[in-house]
């Protein structure tokens, strides 16, 4: 669901679609955490799996563009070896679709070809320059720097493509500038950077030089985890507009409009380019195309679904951690708990709501 408010009227978002289904092997995902998309919106997406079905625990390529989704393959899996990794978060493609993934539990960025091949991988837990300690968030500018949110070193660092240490800014604090745990990051077209500062409870923004620009947001929550553990998956969060709990993921559209993963408030919220609160997304899942398909091949779960009397808990945002722009306006959300995306479209010219 989409709501505007604050006399910001000349946006406006329509639903579009669910895409994915629930799946620890095979056609579908599970915890889908992260996700980047080539130019023609093929979707390569961290699974982050459970502790306990470690299988789930893999990189799934699926197209995601307005036709609808179509499962392509998987590569990666759980393990300490090359190639695999324990807990996968974040993920970004360079201009060949080279495959980056940041893995927290075993401090390091793995590479892969398009494909899936393995190619190599870097990291060394610590707190010198080119260590790590919980790598998180990950983007690649348009000169081929990449950038890594090192989560608990309080930090963004940079890199060569080939893991060569470049800089870094950042410390531990609640100032401007500084971070407490972040996590998820963004660029814009301009190559300004966007970070998800995850236990301060907003988004700030830095130039490529890491020079402090904005931040945006402020606390909001109904006790912690409040919303998540008990409206999480059932009803519609009803979390203060422009206030966070918990932001984990961020994205900029081709306006300068900010879109914040509000992981504990079960919601996605966009922005203006200067901060002001123009709408959020709360939820309007139905059965993707995959799940339609599972459904009718088993009348059992058929039969259990015409059951139900209140399909909410299935149409609503449940604990979102990232949001990516599509082709066409197209906003891409990973519902990560409900194992899916909900996909909404920002429209190109006013409509009546």
């Amino acid at each position: 669901m989409a709501s505007v408010f604050l006399g910001i009227n000349d946006r406006t978002f329509t639903y579009e679609s669910t895409a994915g289904r629930a799946e620890h092997v095979g056609a579908g995902v599970r915890y889908p955490v992260d996700f980047a998309l080539t130019s023609d919106e093929v979707a390569y997406i961290v699974n982050r799996g459970r502790e306990d079905r470690p299988d789930g625990t893999r990189l799934t390529i699926m197209k995601l563009d307005e036709e609808g989704e179509e499962y392509i393959s998987t590569f990666g899996s759980h393990g300490e070896g090359k190639g695999q990794f324990i807990w996968p978060t974040g993920i970004a493609l360079d201009k060949d679709t080279n495959v980056y993934v940041t893995d927290e539990w075993l401090n390091r960025i793995t590479k892969y070809d398009r494909d899936g091949e393995y190619i190599t991988h870097w990291g060394t837990k610590g707190s010198g320059d080119g260590d790590v300690d919980r790598p998180s968030g990950i983007a690649i500018g348009k000169d081929e720097t990449l950038y890594i949110v090192d989560s608990r070193n309080n930090r963004v660092q940079k890199f060569g493509l080939d893991g060569k240490f470049l800089g870094k800014f950042g410390s531990a604090g609640s100032a401007d500038g500084q971070f407490n745990l972040p996590w998820g990051m963004c660029l814009d077209s301009d190559d300004n950077i966007f970070v998800a500062d995850w236990r301060n409870d907003r988004v700030q923004s830095f130039t490529s030089d890491g020079k402090w620009l904005a931040s945006f947001g402020t606390p909001g929550t109904g006790g912690d985890c409040y919303n998540a553990r008990v409206k999480g998956g059932i009803t519609y969060s009803h979390a203060p507009v422009g206030q966070f709990n918990r932001p984990t993921g961020v994205c900029v559209d081709q306006d300068g409009d900010i879109y914040i993963a509000d992981w504990l408030n079960n919601r996605v919220q966009v922005l203006t380019p200067d901060g002001r609160f123009i709408t959020e997304f709360t939820g309007d899942g139905h059965l993707s195309n995959m799940g339609i398909a599972k459904l009718r091949s088993n009348p059992d779960m058929i039969r259990q679904r015409n059951s139900i009397r209140n399909f909410t808990p299935e149409r609503v945002l449940w604990a979102p951690c990232a949001v990516r722009m599509g082709q066409n306006n197209r906003v891409i959300i990973a519902d990560t708990t409900r194992h899916r995306f909900q996909i909404y479209r920002k429209n190109s010219e006013p409509v009546l709501v």
